[in-house]
């Protein structure tokens, strides 16, 4: 459980944290120095009823608001700190913009400084103020507890709430992919590079290998510490340190991202549900700059609304396109401000982190849910399907999850790795089945289409391809036979013209006997589609193709091929010369029945000539 401070600047968040856990989350000498909070602080607080939680200890000043969103995402309870001295401020209503956008579930609201106040009535004022500016928001029921850091008065009431608070939240899974954002990174003598930051999801364990986004560097865990004690493993919502080994502090910024499993990428493009807020200054164009906050990074970005625009207070479908690279999964909330002036003015929740191309049109609200953010990614993939090893990201949930979803979402088709939508399978029989009749339409004469040919014309993925010509097969649509696809119902078969042309032509090549004419020769000689005629005439056994220009009468072929073998003695080498003598033919068709004797093995050639072949 992690619990996320948040407030104006001198509201007294760090000292409510002390008086609460006994830590000073305030570590840096300039902090001491200048008596207010600059980096994250972190300390353990014990819950009754609900373990130790992780406190996240934020600054409230409004110049290190990035810093405060980096230790603000990921947190399950907000502490709300106003000082009931100065009421509700500037970084008081920004902060509880920033919780809403981020979507933190449930808080307590602590009223500090009440030793300052004597007065009742601005005590009831400042609460009143105070409900005023939470109407809306996560903490619009959350307990307001007056509490002093100096006294001590209300400390326990507010462990309590945050007590009752924290055991009313559902746990995270840990059977999750593993994922940790990180807000910083330092080196330790003895132990090397040290990062932390609070684990989102999953568990990590000592000597595991971790990847860390962008850049996809690797390295193992040795150690790991969840506050302040040595574990063997780190759970989800917890505040961890992990000693890497073989990186530098430098290849682990703040903003990069740990995780374990492949099926994490990092991202130059979100689809996304987003909102500006009522009150901001101006409304977000396609061409407006924005600083985009999602867990510990920060990137400039813009948001490209169909249509137009986004105004204040209006709530639509984007796409956010960033400067830098990040890791996102579906659900996850991010924060936008404003560059100048620097302020929140909205934010949003990742629909697709992953979406096939630049182009990817936004999404309608269908999204909003796993089994409709499943739908449409199918549906746009088309052909290509889903790898299923991405669908835990794509689509927000547990890997557990995803087996359960795939069988109770109609319309979904596993194939090997990947998922397939049923209409777009069903596309791809239709394409198939269309590509093959215009194949035949287009050489009527060739006993079928090339597969290979036909699974390139059709773009899909080649699982998806063979699943589909088996089924066609299995349906007594289509027959495959040698590298070759065609109708069930189809042959090739000539016309009364086609038939006269083709037996002139295997008239011709019997006259010319042992050195028959080309191709084109004959196609000169007697016009017309003379090569498919003798395509389909070599099916039928009446000629024989022996070099790619020149076919020859079958019974000449094997006149031929019996010269050679009568005069050919086992055992001998024969050169090309000796070799004419034998057949009686010149040089230019000699090489060329020579090379299909060695294809059909009547032949066999060595580097000094040919012997006999076992063919």
């Amino acid at each position: 459980m992690i619990v996320g401070t948040a407030g104006h600047i001198d509201h007294g968040k760090t000292a409510l944290v002390r008086a609460l856990t006994g830590v000073d989350t305030d570590r840096l000498p300039e902090e001491r120095r200048r008596g207010i909070t600059i980096e994250l602080g972190f300390a353990p607080l014990v819950l009754e009823g609900a373990g130790t939680a992780g406190v996240v200890d934020v600054p409230g000043h409004e110049a290190f608001v990035r810093t405060m969103l980096a230790g603000a995402t990921g947190i399950d309870l907000a502490l709300l700190v106003v000082a009931a001295d100065e009421g509700v401020m500037p970084q008081t209503r920004e902060h509880v913009a920033i919780l809403s956008l981020l979507g933190v579930r449930a808080g307590v609201v602590a009223l500090t400084k009440c030793d300052l106040v004597d007065d009742a009535d601005w005590l009831a004022l400042v609460e009143d103020d105070l409900r005023g500016v939470l109407r809306g928001s996560p903490l619009a029921t959350a307990p307001v507890i007056p509490t002093s850091a100096v006294s001590g008065a209300g400390l326990d009431e507010l462990r309590a709430a945050l007590a009752a608070a924290a055991r009313a939240l559902p746990a995270r899974d840990a059977g999750d992919l593993f994922r940790m954002p990180v807000d910083r990174s330092f080196s330790v003598r003895g132990t090397g590079t040290v990062v932390t930051g609070t684990v989102w999801s999953g568990e990590v364990a000592r000597d595991a290998v971790v990847r860390v986004l962008p850049g996809d560097r690797t390295a193992r865990v040795r150690g790991l510490h969840t506050h302040g004690a040595a574990v063997d493993a780190a759970q989800p919502a917890a505040r961890a340190a992990l000693a890497l080994a073989g990186l530098e502090p430098g290849d682990v910024p703040r903003g990069a991202t740990l995780v374990t499993d492949a099926s994490w990428r990092a991202t130059r493009l979100l689809r996304a549900e987003v909102a500006l807020l009522a009150d901001a200054p101006a409304p977000l164009r396609a061409r407006t700059r924005v600083r985009l906050h999602l867990g510990t990074m920060e990137t400039g970005a813009r948001v490209v609304v169909a249509g137009g625009g986004l105004a204040p207070g209006e709530r639509r479908s984007a796409r956010v396109v960033l400067d830098e690279p990040v890791v996102a999964r579906a659900g996850d909330r991010f924060v936008l401000r404003s560059a100048s002036p620097v302020a929140t003015v909205g934010g949003g929740t990742v629909t697709d982190p992953l979406p096939p191309h630049r182009r990817a049109r936004p999404w309608p609200r269908e999204g909003a849910t796993a089994e409709g953010r499943l739908r449409l990614a199918l549906a746009e993939a088309a052909g290509h399907g889903v790898p299923r090893a991405e669908l835990p990201v794509r689509l927000g949930i547990p890997a557990a999850d995803v087996a359960q979803l795939l069988a109770r979402a109609p319309g979904t088709l596993e194939l090997g790795s990947r998922v397939y939508d049923v209409d777009a399978a069903e596309s791809v029989g239709h394409r198939l089945k269309a590509h093959v009749e215009e194949g035949h339409r287009r050489a009527p004469l060739e006993p079928g289409v090339s597969l290979q040919a036909a699974r390139a014309a059709l773009g899909a993925a080649p699982e998806l391809v063979e699943h589909t010509v088996a089924g066609l097969v299995q349906a007594g649509v289509l027959v495959t036979e040698g590298g070759l696809v065609r109708l069930a119902d189809w042959a090739p078969r000539l016309d009364d013209g086609e038939r006269a042309l083709a037996e002139r032509l295997v008239d011709a090549l019997a006259a010319a006997g042992r050195e028959p004419p080309s191709v084109t020769e004959l196609a000169a000689a007697h016009g017309g589609a003379v090569a498919p005629l003798l395509r389909f005439m070599e099916r039928k056994g009446r000629v024989a193709q022996v070099e790619p220009e020149r076919y020859y009468a079958a019974a000449a072929l094997e006149q031929l091929i019996g010269a050679l073998r009568d005069g050919m003695v086992p055992g001998r080498v024969y050169g090309p010369g000796e070799l004419r003598e034998l057949v009686g033919v010149s040089r230019k068709y000699l090489i060329p029945f020579l090379e299909y004797c060695d294809r059909r093995r009547v032949t066999e050639r060595r580097a000094d000539g040919r012997v006999v072949g076992p063919g």
